[in-house]
């Protein structure tokens, strides 16, 4: 029986009182623009990323390869972190989909400088992909929840425009991020072209995420929802509870935040542990010592006594803080942590 859950903040499930939200939720059509709850939940995000408007979506990578198909065209090149979801968990939709080029930069805990951005660009030969888009991410799943400093996010930004890149924002977790910096989130999102927001991580929806933009950008991203088979009807009783996450789940998230770096400094304390990347909102990743259990085996171990936690590599580990856990579930984790690597 599973104890906790820590393997990601995917793992929340609806409360109560968000479920009953679905049961007076006004709903029509959505293909028809006619469901009004799913239009209040548009309207609103919009307003929150600092765009015109808004389009819901099934899903966070239904956002992001809609975003690339819409801002680019076939053989042009999408410059992006090594480390992005884009590339690491989306099944090549960049290349199946859009018929894009990928120019995957490097950088600590998942974030790159402008000098990065500039270096990447091509010179505009007929025989180099065109540099056509800047895909950046906040915070950075895998660089640890890390969030981008917003001058360096900025300097980076315009190195793109700069060299005529429109820029997307992989907002899936942007709400730690205006939480852990106090930056609001239209700042991030209005620096961009594009920006969603991911409503089934640490908000605890079951289902949903908004893609924000220009009036144009989202029109066009509407054109590839229905052709891929992302409209919807009634998702009025989905984005009702969408609107609940953002009245009563975005103050909390400091909650996950504190309880995350209570695990990542208990982890760095432990012989089995050689390093804990930077904890900077929800999301903890450390590296287990080479001549120790590999991260399977952990994983594995940590299973049987019904704690969930996910392997990224042979020695990567990552555990993620959200509503579903609390300090007492943390020291479950620990405990048994300790007995496998202390």
């Amino acid at each position: 029986m599973e104890r906790c859950n820590f393997y990601s903040d995917t793992q929340t499930r609806p409360s109560q009182a968000m479920l009953e939200t679905v049961l007076t939720a006004e709903t029509g059509d959505e293909q028809s623009g006619r469901d009004p709850t799913t239009l209040r939940l548009c309207d609103r995000v919009a307003d929150l990323l600092g765009h015109e408007a808004a389009v819901f979506m099934p899903s966070g990578t239904i956002c992001n390869e809609i975003a690339i198909a819409a801002h680019t065209r076939p053989g042009d090149e999408v410059i992006c972190h090594r480390l992005s979801h884009i590339i690491t968990a989306e099944g090549g939709g960049p290349a199946a989909f859009s018929g894009v080029m990928m120019h995957m930069l490097d950088g600590e805990n998942g974030q790159f400088d402008a000098a990065d951005v500039t270096g990447a660009l091509r010179s505009g030969s007929r025989y180099e992909p065109r540099s056509r888009l800047l895909s950046l991410e906040q915070t950075m799943n895998f660089g640890g929840g890390a969030v981008w400093p917003l001058d360096r996010f900025k300097a980076v930004v315009e190195a793109g425009r700069s060299g005529g890149l429109a820029v997307h924002l992989d907002g899936a977790r942007l709400m730690n991020a205006v939480v852990a910096s106090g930056v609001q989130a239209s700042t991030w999102g209005g620096l961009c072209d594009s920006v969603w927001l991911d409503f089934t991580k640490g908000l605890g929806c079951p289902v949903g995420a908004v893609l924000a933009g220009s009036k144009d950008f989202i029109d066009e991203a509407w054109r590839l929802k229905q052709r891929w088979g992302g409209a919807m009807r009634q998702s009025g009783v989905l984005a009702a509870m969408c609107l609940y996450a953002l009245d009563h789940n975005i103050d909390r998230l400091a909650e996950d935040h504190v309880l995350a770096h209570s695990i990542g400094t208990r982890l760095s304390a432990l012989p089995g542990i050689v390093g804990v990347l930077p904890v900077d909102t929800n999301i903890v990743i450390f590296d287990l010592a080479p001549d120790g259990p590999e991260a399977d085996a952990v994983v594995a171990k940590m299973g049987e006594k019904g704690i969930r936690v996910g392997a990224l590599g042979r020695h990567r580990m990552r555990v993620v803080t959200h509503l579903d856990v609390d300090a007492a579930q943390a020291d479950t984790l620990m405990d048994a942590f300790g007995q496998l690597l202390g």
